[in-house]
């Protein structure tokens, strides 16, 4: 089969028909296949919005070069007597995880939230009654906390073309959207999330995995820097290899594996706290018009830096989502944001940080557990009122100053209730004043982003401190103990993780 590749600029609300039609044009041909390879949004003129489209043509009339279908990756599968445990069922673990018992492992993941269904309903009683479960929460539970966010796919990491086939495949096995193959910022939804990770756990123990949920790994048993047993609270587990996928909120989990020698260093990471804004203002700022036929909602991605302050920027924007309670403990108070798929909500939200290298801030050396105790005296901090979150509007916080309107009079996404708060107060001053000059600068390049309101802690964009390993997961001084993911220190995000995760499986591989 032959083919050809070729661009076009359509409407928004473009249906198939016309884009078929303008196919057929642009080859003057009316017999051919074909497939979207990139879509992305042109938005640089408020009066000329559009999506382009790269769009490969398949025919046996076109004159060019013969279509080479790629094979698929296949998992070389043997036999294996080698047991794996894997600590932690988020992108990393999961990944991992199938594709090593595809592979003819015995692997077994020890999860210790509870199973995506079970983590919702907790979810549901924690935000209705102000109950932390420390095992269904938005940071702990199956799918990790991944899955209860907008389910971004986007990662700036190079060299994954094998990895994120397989990711993008298995996700789209599972039930998500074609589109993710395509889009240039492509998301799951946390409602299609919670679908997905129950089949990959399906399609797992097809292949005779095992989950064991609700089971905290609080210590193992080491010789010669080799791990023997991993032990919860009730059972232990024999294992010849063991992989952490903990994720960046196991504090716990950091402390028991230093403990056992496993070094990590510090690494520079971002305070900051939420802003929300009506989901109408942003599309305005950015299209011209309040909403846009074929488009879900607009986007934002905003940096600062201006010399004497640290580095400021907006991450893990969704538009149309919800701020959460993303809380890993009790009596701690940070925030988060998740959207659906569709991105219906009426408020827009996204972590407004800056960079921060601890030592620096601190003027002092440090070691990985101040980093680890200093995060977490900041988390406590912010529990005031229970888990309501401080806030204060965005133009308060530039002028340092207490209006008389409590912050979310004009509605919030935020389920815990917003507490009126001097918010610039409650981070380090460094950090504040950064945040302001970030906050300046961004409301000059957003019309109304004055107008939004920022509220509570985010901390939580990556973890402080990154373990020593090499490229393969396996942790200095030890021979069979793996750290990946977010938890590692090395990745940030679903498609960063999961890679790494296979990356480390590939290493296990390769070895047995």
């Amino acid at each position: 089969m032959n083919y050809k590749d070729i661009s076009l600029k359509l409407a928004t609300d473009y249906s198939e028909d016309e884009l078929r039609s303008l196919i057929s044009k642009k080859i003057h041909l009316n017999d051919f296949s074909f497939e979207i390879t990139r879509k992305s949004l042109d938005a640089r003129k408020k009066g000329n919005i559009f999506w382009l489209l790269n769009i490969r043509i398949f025919s046996e009339k076109l004159k060019g070069e013969t279509f080479a279908e790629k094979k698929n990756f296949s998992v070389p599968y043997k036999s294996r007597s080698h047991r794996i445990i894997i600590v932690g069922n988020g992108p990393a673990g999961m990944f991992s995880a199938l594709l090593l018992q595809k592979a003819g492992f015995q692997v077994t993941i020890l999860e210790r939230g509870a199973d995506v269904e079970l983590r919702e309903k907790g979810i549901l009683h924690f935000e209705k009654t102000g109950i932390f479960d420390p095992n269904a929460n938005y940071a702990f539970g199956e799918g990790g906390a991944g899955t209860f966010s907008d389910g971004k796919l986007t990662s700036r990491s190079r060299h994954i073309s094998f990895e994120r086939s397989f990711i993008v495949d298995s996700y789209i096995k599972a039930g998500a959207p074609t589109e993710i193959k395509y889009l240039s910022h492509p998301h799951l939804g946390t409602d299609n999330l919670r679908i997905m990770v129950k089949n990959l756990r399906n399609e797992f123990l097809d292949y005779g995995g095992k989950v064991e949920f609700n089971s905290f790994v609080n210590n193992m048993l080491v010789e010669d820097g080799i791990v023997k047993v991993v032990q919860t609270e009730t059972k232990e587990y024999f294992t010849d290899s063991l992989i952490i996928a903990t994720g960046h909120s196991s504090y716990d989990t950091y402390r028991m594996l230093m403990q056992h020698g496993v070094n990590f260093k510090i690494k520079n990471y971002a305070i900051g706290a939420r802003v929300e804004h009506p989901q109408e203002l942003i599309n305005t700022a950015q299209w011209g018009v309040s909403s846009l036929n074929g488009v879900k909602a607009a986007e934002y991605r905003l940096t600062s830096n201006t010399e004497g302050f640290l580095p400021s920027y907006t991450f893990c924007m969704c538009p149309g989502g919800i701020i959460v309670p993303a809380t890993a403990v009790k009596e701690g108070n940070i925030v988060n944001g998740m959207s659906n798929y569709q991105r219906e909500g009426l408020f827009s939200n996204a972590a407004c940080v800056a960079a921060v290298n601890l030592e620096k801030l601190l003027g002092k050396t440090l070691t990985a557990e101040n980093a680890l105790r200093w995060t977490e005296d900041l988390e406590y901090s912010f529990y005031r009122t229970g888990y309501k979150a401080p806030a204060c509007s965005i133009h308060d916080f530039l002028t340092k100053s207490n209006s008389p309107t409590a912050p979310g009079d004009d509605g919030t996404s935020y389920p815990m209730g917003l507490e009126s708060a001097a918010l610039w107060e409650l981070l380090p001053l460094k950090i504040s004043n950064s945040l302001r000059q970030g906050l300046k600068d961004f409301s000059h390049k957003l019309k109304g982003f004055e107008k939004g309101t920022i509220m509570g802690l985010e901390s939580k964009t990556s973890a402080p401190i990154q373990v020593l390993r090499d490229s393969t997961g396996l942790c200095e001084g030890f021979s069979n103990l793996y750290m990946t993911g977010e938890g590692s220190g090395f990745t940030g995000g679903i498609i960063s993780s999961a890679s790494d995760g296979l990356k480390t499986a590939m290493g296990i591989m390769n070895k047995f």
